[in-house]
């Protein structure tokens, strides 16, 4: 599943960070599971979690002595929207020109 098309203006990392955390939804993920799941350094992802936070759209939550980063509810897409999982030819085009 990934964000639907109005979250996906942001920066390339934390576009990738919402979709795995998207993908996961309901067990939310720690630093260690993002930073594998996404193509970036550590330092990318720590700044995209403090933008995302910042605008609203992930919840940190500490359980068990452990955190746990999950996405808001606005953010994760209803099983009935069909968010295609592959990228829309805008979205192609958007990447390929660095916008």
């Amino acid at each position: 599943m990934r964000v639907p098309p109005e979250f996906r203006d942001r920066e390339d990392t934390e576009v990738a960070v919402l979709d795995a955390l998207v993908a996961r939804a309901d067990d939310g993920m720690t630093v260690l599971e993002l930073r594998s799941g996404v193509d970036a350094t550590i330092d990318e992802v720590e700044s995209a979690l403090s933008a995302l936070k910042a605008a609203g759209l992930i919840d940190v939550q500490e359980t068990d002595g452990r955190v746990r980063i999950y996405p808001d509810d606005r953010v994760v897409p209803d099983p009935g929207e069909g968010v295609a999982d592959d990228p829309g030819l805008l979205d192609v085009i958007r990447r390929r020109l660095g916008l």
